[in-house]
């Protein structure tokens, strides 16, 4: 390992500050001592975390040129001048293009009958300047094909301006909706458009509005209003383009309401009531509904109803409930049903065609891979559109023809210089967990490799929502394996890799077996001989950031460097607070902490709430000061008190993104500095220079 130089200046963790009330709960107090660094504006907080972004660049200064050699490697990887893979919506291709040497893309159409005249709806890279972060999000075509509307956020916070662009003159119409969430939907009359807005304060998309291009937004009309603090609402539009649809959704239960597209100031008709603990999803095309529901069965069915009648007591079963098989979701064809299935943690597309009933399956042959839906938009079509990756397999996307049971290769996302699949290999292996639990591990390495137990490894997890970690390729990653790492998925308890139940297991008052999951992983990585013990890594974001903090707590030892990003460690403080973003609505996945078992049951997790006086690994935090999901002061908090506390001289390094958000930097390469500066950190301590 890398001999570590002394450093000046470490970051002096701020003063205490007053209890606020809010911490005193179910008889207990808990003293939080910086609980004030919420203090956005407060040139003392603000100064706090320039000291540590100072102090971070300093630790690393010795590794710039590596950073930089990283950057320039990663970034030559990226084909600059690229083409999106083209998709049809009615009479239009549309895609994205890149020009060399630029940030953002430009946003484009092809008429499907004159394909050689390029059209340029949008250039992002124009919209972008002056900005030190830019985001557009969604867009969306009318009806009539002629009016864009796109929403765009420059600050990181994900609140979103929504504008309108002529495409036949190629001008900006006046029409602005300011301050929304970016969601949004057309009526048929191709003047009407559904929006999505959030409450300012928790950010929480709660109501639907209509806008008719030429008037005021401030007379926009309010069509739906979701009241319950714990749901939040969307629109869309369904395959066959015949029904707008509002959903509202919360972690456990969800409630439609859908209307005609051809009359868009009609009432709006529920489809059916909200039932707690019952989740579905609906869509339609030709004379039915088809509905995605766990109504008794845990990994959901697929069901179907006439428009005349569309309460449940008539729902059909189309896909029966399986319980080796999640649902994952369904694309409609006029003449085949394609569903997307999860089976043994891998993604399977099984096709039927509606007439005969004869169904097949995609074949993908891989140990461990990502299969995804690609744009599907015409119902007319013959062909499914997918994508597919593994960790050695860069995204390919194809057409599959239905009838004629052939792929048809689009594109591979090109990786240029000497990246080779061969040279690299993937696996799949499995550990048990401290309650007998096997949990898929999927690996990647660079051939040549050997289980000697002399190679560093990183492990990734995340295990939180029923969000599924595949393995899919990844080309900044190839500057750790072509550098000898062994990279790792730990595929824990609170994803929905294996199911529905593989999700209840690591959440509310099962949330530890999510740690534990990931703490088994580790050992078995070590003990099978594909990790150094003493250069063995972990990482993870966000909710995933919690999982770092939480082993940490638990076994200081078990790693030599931690990277948690934007991640979310102070549990039980965000989770009584219900006016910041997410708070509410994520009762069902961490539990309510006015109830005393839920309470207590975070508070024996919260990594913030259980730094100790003990040794640590290596520790790299990042964090944006925009954050509208973990919010910056979280990291900040916790990095403050491990500053205080820990009794090591290893590093512990915060950097805070001062203009973005939980998405980190914009743009397409600069977004890469960071990955840079994370491997940095890595191949430092591996006493890896080059």
């Amino acid at each position: 390992m890398a001999i570590l130089p002394p450093y000046s200046n470490v970051p002096v963790p701020p003063k205490a500050r007053a209890i606020p009330h809010s911490l005193i709960t179910h008889q207990h107090v808990r003293v939080d001592e910086y609980y004030w660094l919420r203090e956005r504006d407060n040139p003392e907080v603000l100064n706090y975390l320039n000291a540590e972004n100072e102090y971070a660049q300093a630790v690393l200064g010795h590794t710039d040129r590596l950073q930089t050699k990283l950057f320039e490697e990663i970034k030559g990887r990226i084909k600059e001048a690229d083409l999106s893979v083209p998709f049809q919506i009615r009479d239009y291709w549309y895609f994205i293009r890149f020009q060399e040497g630029e940030e953002y893309p430009l946003y484009c159409r092809k008429s499907v009958e004159h394909e050689a005249n390029e059209e340029l709806m949008v250039d992002a890279n124009e919209l972008a300047k002056g900005h030190e972060y830019f985001s557009l999000g969604s867009w969306a075509v009318s009806s009539g094909q002629d009016i864009l509307a796109f929403a765009t956020d420059t600050q990181g916070r994900r609140i979103y301006n929504i504008q309108f662009k002529d495409l036949q003159h190629g001008t900006l119409l006046p029409d602005v909706i300011e301050s929304v969430t970016g969601n949004m939907a057309w009526a048929n009359d191709n003047r009407t458009l559904f929006y999505a807005r959030q409450d300012q304060g928790t950010l929480r998309s709660y109501q639907i509005y209509r806008h008719v291009l030429g008037t005021s937004p401030s007379t926009d009309v309010l069509v739906y209003e979701e009241r319950d603090e714990t749901f939040s609402v969307f629109v869309t539009k369904s395959k066959s383009r015949r029904f707008l649809l509002v959903g509202s959704h919360q972690t456990i239960t969800s409630e439609y309401h859908f209307l005609d597209a051809d009359t868009p100031t009609a009432d709006w008709t529920i489809f059916q009531p909200r039932a707690r603990e019952h989740e579905y999803d609906v869509d339609h095309l030709g004379d039915d509904f088809y509905i995605r529901t766990n109504d008794q069965a845990k990994n959901f069915k697929l069901m179907k109803a006439s428009l005349s009648h569309p309460d449940q007591g008539s729902w059909k079963e189309v896909i029966p409930h399986r319980t080796n098989v999640l649902l994952e979701g369904f694309e409609l064809f006029k003449d085949y049903l394609v569903v997307e299935e999860r089976r043994q943690g891998l993604v399977h597309f099984r096709i039927r065609h509606w007439e005969t009933g004869e169904e097949h399956e995609l074949d993908f042959g891989e140990p461990a891979y990502l299969a995804t839906t690609g744009d599907n938009f015409e119902p007319q079509s013959s062909c499914f559109r997918f994508g597919y990756t593994s960790m050695t397999t860069p995204m390919t996307i194809y057409d599959y023809h239905m009838g004629r049971r052939e792929k048809i290769l689009l594109k591979q996302e090109e990786v240029l210089g000497n990246f080779q699949i061969s040279h690299y290999q993937t696996e799949r292996q499995y550990a048990t967990s401290a309650d007998g639990v096997s949990v898929p591990i999927s690996l990647v390495y660079r051939k040549g490799f050997q289980r000697n137990g002399t190679h560093p490894l990183l492990l990734y997890g995340y295990g939180s929502y029923g969000a599924s970690m595949d393995a899919s390729f990844s080309s900044p990653r190839l500057s750790l394996l072509d550098r000898g790492f062994v990279f790792a998925i730990a595929h824990i308890r609170g994803g929905e890799e294996l199911g529905r139940v593989w999700y209840e297991e690591g959440k509310l008052l099962k949330k530890k077996n999510t740690f534990t999951d990931f703490l088994a992983c580790a050992d078995y990585l070590v003990e099978a001989g594909y990790a150094n013990p003493d250069r063995l890594f972990a990482m993870g974001g966000s909710a995933g950031g919690l999982l770092i903090g939480a082993v940490m707590n638990m076994r200081p030892d078990r790693f030599q460097g931690v990277v948690a990003q934007v991640p979310f460690v102070d549990v039980v403080t965000t989770m009584l607070d219900p006016d910041i973003p997410l708070t509410t609505g994520e009762y069902d996945e961490w539990g309510d902490p006015n109830q005393k078992p839920f309470y207590d049951y975070m508070l024996s997790y919260s990594p913030y709430d259980h730094v100790n006086k003990v040794t640590y690994p290596h520790i790299l935090v990042t964090s944006g000061l925009h954050d509208s999901q973990v919010q910056y002061w979280e990291p900040t908090k916790w990095v403050a008190k491990l500053r205080a506390m820990k009794i090591d001289d290893h590093r512990l390094l915060l950097k805070t993104n001062m203009e973005a958000g939980h998405s980190g930097v914009s743009g397409r390469f600069q977004r890469y500095k960071e990955t840079a500066f994370i491997y940095a950190f890595l191949l430092d301590l591996c006493g890896i220079e080059s």
